[in-house]
Parts: structure tokens; C-alpha cells; sequence
């Protein structure tokens, strides 16, 4: 146990109790356990804000899981009109902590749960300030004041709440989309970068095949997708704006295909290739495929879902599935993303430019602490932070108002708030998405060309 709480003891010791509390309230290292692997101070951090963010998430599909409130109904004295327990009944309205609405509460908790810490921590430049010891520690307290949002989110009176938050979500999912343009062009360059140094370092041809297998799967993959898009999202007879939309998107992956294979890209970046583009494709692709899975036409969107504030289709509609594949992939992509800003490590300086965070040089020389003692995690951030501490939260603040979004089918509540719709904005905001990722990417492959003074190396 000394090992897991960062100290060691004898078994007589009399403090274990003290030394678990110590704990809660110390830095993260103080959580990592002796059989953990080493890890710097600041990535444990980022991953325990991830844990809280993934907490909420857990918490909002418990509660648009279509049947949970005839369950909570069963339990005696739970619900209002379930019956009573020892005579006293209960007044708590069970379908304001289920479906659409109790989402959007959740949502709206770890959005100022973390708009909250990313204020607190503006311009904090290293350990040594005061408040990086609330960043990095406190997870105790951390966790009532997560609570204490979510149970007073769920007080704020229905009103204009939800229609009005529905376009914050819209909002914010916007720019996460676009975060997760960024990060995924930074995974693809570093992930082309690596398999050519190691076919160059081994000269072996089989990373070379390698490269040109996992394209090819990529490119495969995207045209497979885009046939069963024209097939399911359009009519011969109509459908108009889902062909546009498709074509569009369609020219504008094979441009950036091209474009990164020119001889001029070429000799500014050697590295950029087909396979960045091929994964870029892929990933419009299933932007597109989002986007018209919201298209407010039963018609050209089979997937279409009517449903009301609880999660449950209403009774004039077919039965269908309460969760479309769409966002089910979106979900898979969320948590990707989340952890892969809690531990990434680009060796791009453009990239870090733009993320707002540095290369592991802060703090480089207290590698020699990890292994010394007992204590495997060490603090890399005492000559300056290894990332911009309100940068990250507000990064957790869009993913969660993301996550809001994917939940609930980006599906907007009517007056009324009982029944959801599927609005043209979330169309447009997705497809609007897709084409500055695109843009984006462009960016990168011709920035050297356009600035030659600067350095993109």
C-alpha cells in the first residue's frame, strides 16, 4: 500500500488513515500506484481531468438509456407516484433526471466544471505557482465540486434552458470537431514520419508496403462509404441537397489527395503523402455521413429518429433504434480524442504552437527523480508547463458540450420540450466542419510554398 500513496510505512504504523487523506488532498503522483509505470506529473493530471469528463459521460447514457425510468419507477418511494415507504411518499420527478434534458444538465455541469478551472488557472506559468498545486491535487475536493454543479444543474427551471444551451452545444461541437481535425493531422504526419524512419533505419521494404497497405484499406474503406451514402441518403427522384453535399465532399478529398502528392509539396515536405490524406478522407467521410444522418427528411434520411424528452420513440412513429450508428462512431472518436490530448507529446512545433503546449524539454531534468525512492511519477513542469493548463480545460469544456451534442443525436427540443427534432443547423455546422478540416489540412501542405521565410520543419 506505501507504494500506492506515495510513501512507505511499517504495518504498525498508526498514520495509514491520515495518509490516505493526505492523498485525496496531495498532487496526482500521490494516486499513482508502485505498479504503475513512470509518468510525469502533468500527464497523470490531464488523465484524471479526462476520468471526470468520461464520469459525466457514463452518467448521461445511464440516463437516456431508453427503460431506466419504468426501473426507477419499480423501486418503491423512489419516484413521484411509485408508492411509499413507511407512509411517507415522494415527491421527486423521475423524467427530469432522464432523457434529452437530463443530458444537457450534465452537460452544462462539466462545462462550467471546467470553464470554472480554466479560469482559475489563466497564465499560470509553472509548478511553482500557487495555483498549479490546485491543477495537480485536491482530487477529493475536485470531485464534491463536479458534484455540486451536476445536483444544482438539475434546479435550473426548464424555461428557455435547453433550447437556449442547444446552440452553446452547437457551438462548441463545432470547434471540437475542428480540434479533432487538428490532432488527427497531427497523428497522421507523425504516424507517416515514423514507419519512413524506420524504413529507412532498417532499409527494409516492409514499411514501405506497410504504408501503402493501411492507404489503400483507408481510400478502400472511404469509396465503400461514400456508394452506401449516395444508396441510402439520396432518391433517383430527389434528395438534392444530400448528392450536393456528397459531391462536394468528394471533390474536395480528391484536390487534397492530389495536392499532397505534388512534386512542389514534395520537396517543401517529404514526409507529407497519401497516407495523411487518405485518413483525412476518411474521416470527412463520416463527418458527412453525421451530417446527413440529421437531414430533417424521412425520405432521404432513414435514419431519422422521432423521439420524445425521455428517449423513447413516440407512438406514431415506426419503432427504430434510440442511438444511431453515427453517433455511436462519434463516441468511439470522443474518447480517442479526449485521451490523446491528455497524453499527447507532438514533435510538430506547429502543431504545439496551435495545441498550446511544448515538447517534454520543461522540467527535462527530473528524469532523473523517476525512479528514485518510491515514488514513480515526477513533476516536469518546475522551469515552466509542459501544456497550457486553461487551454486544456477549455478543450474538456468543448468536448463535453461535444459529447452533449453526439448523446442527444444533435437533435433540438421543441416548445413544449417533449419532443426532439432533427434541425438543418446541426446539417450545416457538421458539413461546415468538414470543409474547414479540409481547408486546414490544405493549409499545412501549402504554408511552406506560401510562407518560405518561416520555418515548418
Amino acid at each position: 500500500l506505501g507504494t500506492c500513496f506515495g510513501a512507505s510505512f511499517e504495518p504498525s504504523d498508526t498514520g495509514l488513515f491520515s495518509l490516505q487523506v493526505s492523498c485525496l488532498c496531495g498532487s496526482a503522483p500521490c494516486l499513482l500506484c508502485g505498479c504503475c509505470p513512470s509518468a510525469k506529473n502533468s500527464t497523470i493530471s490531464r488523465l484524471l481531468f479526462t476520468f471526470f469528463l468520461f464520469l459525466g459521460t457514463l452518467v448521461s447514457i445511464i440516463m437516456i438509456i431508453p427503460g431506466v425510468e419504468k426501473e426507477l419507477y419499480k423501486l418503491p418511494g423512489f419516484c413521484e407516484g411509485s408508492g411509499s415507504v413507511l407512509g411517507v411518499q415522494t415527491h421527486v420527478d423521475c423524467s427530469s433526471f432522464l432523457g434529452h434534458k437530463a443530458v444537457y444538465r450534465m452537460g452544462f455541469a462539466m462545462a462550467a466544471f471546467f470553464f470554472l478551472f480554466a479560469g482559475i488557472m489563466v497564465c499560470v506559468r509553472s509548478s511553482k505557482d500557487p495555483r498549479a498545486a490546485v491543477q495537480n491535487g485536491f482530487w477529493f475536493f475536485k470531485f464534491l465540486v463536479l458534484v455540486g454543479i451536476t445536483v444544482g444543474a438539475f434546479y435550473i427551471p426548464d424555461g428557455a434552458f435547453t433550447s437556449v444551451w442547444f446552440y452553446f452545444g452547437v457551438v462548441g461541437s463545432f470547434l471540437f470537431i475542428l480540434i479533432q481535425l487538428i490532432l488527427l493531422i497531427d497523428f497522421a504526419h507523425s504516424w507517416s514520419q515514423l514507419w519512413l524512419r524506420n524504413a529507412d533505419e532498417s532499409n527494409a521494404k516492409g514499411w514501405y508496403a506497410a504504408l501503402c497497405i493501411i492507404t489503400f484499406i483507408f481510400y478502400a474503406t472511404s469509396i465503400a462509404a461514400i456508394v452506401l451514402l449516395y444508396i441510402y441518403y439520396t432518391k433517383p427522384e430527389g434528395c438534392t441537397e444530400g448528392k450536393v453535399l456528397i459531391s462536394i465532399n468528394l471533390i474536395l478529398c480528391l484536390i487534397v489527395s492530389a495536392v499532397s502528392i505534388l512534386p512542389k509539396i514534395q520537396d517543401a515536405q517529404p514526409h507529407s503523402g497519401l497516407l495523411q490524406a487518405s485518413l483525412i478522407t476518411l474521416y470527412t467521410i463520416y463527418i458527412t455521413w453525421s451530417a446527413l444522418a440529421n437531414v430533417p427528411n424521412q425520405t432521404c434520411n432513414p435514419t431519422l429518429l422521432v423521439r420524445n424528452s425521455t428517449g423513447s420513440e413516440t407512438a406514431t412513429q415506426p419503432l427504430t433504434t434510440w442511438w444511431d450508428a453515427p453517433s455511436i462512431v462519434g463516441l468511439i472518436i470522443f474518447i480517442l480524442c479526449t485521451l490523446f490530448i491528455s497524453v499527447r507529446s507532438s514533435d510538430h512545433p506547429q502543431v504545439n504552437k496551435l495545441m498550446l503546449t511544448e515538447e517534454s524539454a520543461a522540467g527535462a531534468g527530473s528524469e532523473a527523480a523517476v525512479e528514485s525512492g518510491l515514488h514513480r511519477a515526477y513533476d516536469n513542469e518546475q522551469d515552466g508547463v509542459s501544456y497550457n493548463y486553461t487551454f486544456f480545460h477549455l478543450c474538456l469544456l468543448l468536448a463535453a458540450l461535444y459529447i452533449m451534442m453526439t448523446l442527444t443525436n444533435w437533435y433540438r427540443p421543441d416548445e413544449s420540450l417533449q419532443v426532439l427534432t432533427s434541425p438543418w443547423t446541426a446539417v450545416w455546422v457538421k458539413i461546415c466542419s468538414s470543409w474547414a478540416g479540409l481547408l486546414l489540412y490544405l493549409w499545412t501542405l501549402v504554408a511552406p510554398l506560401v510562407l518560405p521565410d518561416r520555418d515548418f520543419s
